[in-house]
């Protein structure tokens, strides 16, 4: 059985349309991350807060997953069924929902989640696909201490004990349309031990260098193309 972990990071949901913080034209153009992105931020004004990511939430409605998303999902699909030897786990940087719109379960979202609010009085988490403002009342508490599910900079990521027991286990490991710019996700390939490491990419990264083979071109291509060979060489009859 091939255990395979899987990082995946802003280049495939941009190949869905989906704009990052270092377009040069997209939605963190016209805001400083220090604005809109910290705990400090939350605390000066929270309506910027929460208006920014009530646009990225605006945003997600209107994009759908791509081939690459679809083919991961794939992957786990026969992983369930029984039709191939192996188990798959992905680990996102994306706060987006598109691996799970493509079938993909059991997703870990180390920065958090776009459609999840988290209460700062009672630290319920709900579901939220519309916009909030500072005065929306948690529907646990009632309290209006609402804040974006998303791992602003300068918080520790989510789950990291779960990320580390999956890396440190896998014999592939495959980072996606990752920078290799933030850390920890950029460290992960040095905590895979032996496993093989594949990196795909529409350009070098900061740590391509860093992976056994990096393979360069679009996600939506690249990535059906290695999920076809992996089922083809661990098909179970």
């Amino acid at each position: 059985m091939k255990r395979i972990v899987v990082l995946t990071g802003a280049g495939i949901s941009q190949e869905s349309g989906l704009e990052t913080f270092r377009d040069a034209n997209g939605l963190w153009a016209h805001h400083r991350i220090e604005d809109v992105c910290t705990p400090e931020a939350l605390a000066r004004d929270p309506a910027l807060v929460h208006r920014f990511y009530n646009l990225r939430r605006a945003q997600l409605r209107d994009v759908a997953p791509n081939a690459a998303h679809q083919a991961l999902a794939e992957l786990q699909a026969a992983s369930r069924a029984g039709t191939w030897a192996g188990t798959v786990t992905i680990i996102t940087q994306n706060v987006d929902d598109l691996h799970e719109r493509a079938g993909s379960t059991d997703v870990i979202h180390m920065h958090g989640r776009l459609n999840s609010m988290r209460c700062t009085a009672c630290e319920a988490r709900h579901e939220t696909t519309g916009d909030t403002t500072p005065a929306t009342p948690c529907p646990s508490c009632g309290r209006p201490a609402l804040r974006p599910d998303i791992v602003f900079f300068g918080e520790i990521p989510l789950h990291m004990e779960a990320i580390t027991a999956a890396l440190t286990t896998c014999d592939l490991f495959v980072a996606i349309g990752t920078s290799g710019q933030v850390y920890p996700a950029a460290a992960f390939v040095d905590l895979v031990g032996d496993a093989q490491t594949l990196d795909i990419n529409i350009a070098p990264s900061e740590i391509s260098t860093r992976f056994d083979e990096t393979r360069l071109g679009a996600a939506g291509t690249l990535v059906p193309r290695l999920v076809r060979a992996l089922m083809e060489a661990q098909h179970v009859a």
